[in-house]
């Protein structure tokens, strides 16, 4: 069960950067602090609206920013979460406002089925690790304990499977020997927010095709054919 709440004295304010794609209407998702939502908004990416699904400190921000914020509030957060039905209303809601492109900031549920359906191609997002290596919720742990010398950020494409999506773009990041998890995770957070930033720009101008990407990831994953020759 979910209810939306809409922040009061929100106006929408659509900011608009030069050679965007005027079809493209941005939303980001938030869940956390605002720091994305911040690089986004400092970088002049055209955020038309900002959804949570809970109250946060995202939410306070896209307000000081003059943007539309939404908390589409999930009430459960164990087993009886109603993911579809969740990912259903979001959806519906999100198409109704007339919402093409979505970024995901920190969102903190994943979204089913229902959600990936309407926004097939169209939902970006990150992670602190270089995927395919160190997919799930601890990357930068993971990249530690597994001793490389260097992991990054990737931002691809979302998909029903968690970190499995096209890749749009990768930046390394070196781990350094007296690295722990969190002073890792934070010189990661500064390379993702750049990264997600220009990935986002060139997706709005059209330097990126999300079709292609998504055509390419498909040819990679099909099997060979049998007696081909390189």
């Amino acid at each position: 069960m979910a209810e939306r709440v809409t922040e009061p004295n929100c106006p929408k304010a659509v900011r608009t950067v030069a050679g965007t794609v005027v079809d493209m209407s941005l939303a980001v998702l938030v869940s956390g602090t605002g720091s994305i939502l911040d690089a986004m908004v400092d970088a002049g990416l055209p955020v038309a609206l900002v959804v949570s699904d809970r109250p946060c400190a995202a939410v306070s921000r896209a307000a000081g920013h003059d943007i539309e914020a939404v908390v589409v509030r999930r009430h459960s957060f164990g087993d009886n979460f109603d993911r579809d039905g969740y990912s259903a209303m979001l959806a519906d809601w999100l198409g109704e406002r007339g919402v093409t492109l979505v970024a995901m900031a920190g969102f903190g549920t994943i979204l089913g089925q229902p959600f990936h359906d309407r926004f097939a191609g169209r939902v970006l997002n990150t992670h602190p690790a270089l995927l395919p290596a160190f997919p799930g919720w601890h990357g930068v742990r993971d990249a530690l304990a597994a001793g490389v010398d260097v992991t990054g950020c990737t931002v691809h494409l979302a998909t029903l499977e968690v970190d499995a999506g096209p890749i749009l773009a990768q930046q390394e990041v070196p781990v350094r020997p007296d690295d722990d998890e969190v002073s890792l995770h934070e010189r990661i957070k500064v390379v993702e927010r750049r990264l997600y930033v220009d990935t986002l720009r060139a997706v709005l101008a059209g330097d990126i095709s999300l079709e292609s990407a998504q055509s390419r990831s498909a040819s990679a994953s099909e099997p060979a054919n049998e007696g081909a020759t390189s």
